[in-house]
């Protein structure tokens, strides 16, 4: 079984003014693109060859760089493309708000702590929102690639919410600026897919 690409369900210009059309071409069409062929090509013949990325990247060896860097690639951009949205912003409603104030306190709670684990990434990497079993919620950062269902990588959880920030994803719209971008993320969140995400892995 190969992976695909998954098509964006907006357009490039979408996002805009948050997150730049030129930016969402690359990053969609290059970068993930990218990843899906490596993906593809470093496991093909393989034990992992026909199985979900979920259950390729949970039971990872690490030191499988190949499949980590261009499995983790190919799962995070896919999320990352679902949780936004041109009718995005606002706040999470329903279970997934009830749980944000749980876990945090309140949204503007979770927002500070979501934009530092953004804002100290050093270098490249992605911040997560993430659910454990049983509802609670935990807000961490992993370098390059990786992500909390990968084995010991001190995040845990099932990410239901991911903010890439390499600086290929915001560098021609906001430079250096980086915390610019992560707020700008803040009004294209689609908390309604979140939500879902959410429910189904409580």
């Amino acid at each position: 079984m190969s992976f695909e690409l998954p098509a964006l369900k907006y357009a490039h210009d979408a996002l805009e003014p948050h997150i730049d059309a030129r930016t969402m071409e690359i990053h969609h069409g290059k970068h993930h693109a990218g990843y899906t062929n490596k993906l593809n090509a470093a496991i093909v013949g393989s034990a992992l060859d026909g199985k979900s990325i979920e259950e390729i990247l949970s039971s990872l060896d690490m030191s499988n760089k190949a499949v980590r860097n261009n499995g983790g690639g190919f799962y995070n951009h896919r999320l990352f493309w679902e949780v936004m949205s041109p009718n995005g912003g606002g706040t999470p409603s329903g279970e997934l708000g009830a749980a944000i104030d749980d876990s945090f306190g309140s949204f503007d709670a979770f927002k500070e702590k979501f934009s530092t684990a953004a804002g100290s990434q050093f270098g490249s990497g992605w911040a997560w929102l993430c659910v454990h079993p049983g509802g609670k919620l935990e807000v961490c950062a992993t370098p390059n690639q990786d992500n909390p269902l990968m084995p010991g990588v001190g995040c845990g959880g099932t990410p239901i919410l991911g903010l890439d920030v390499w600086e290929h994803a915001y560098y021609l719209h906001y430079q250096n600026r980086r915390p610019d971008y992560v707020s700008a993320f803040y009004n294209v969140i689609n908390w309604e897919e979140v939500g879902n995400r959410y429910d189904s892995n409580k």
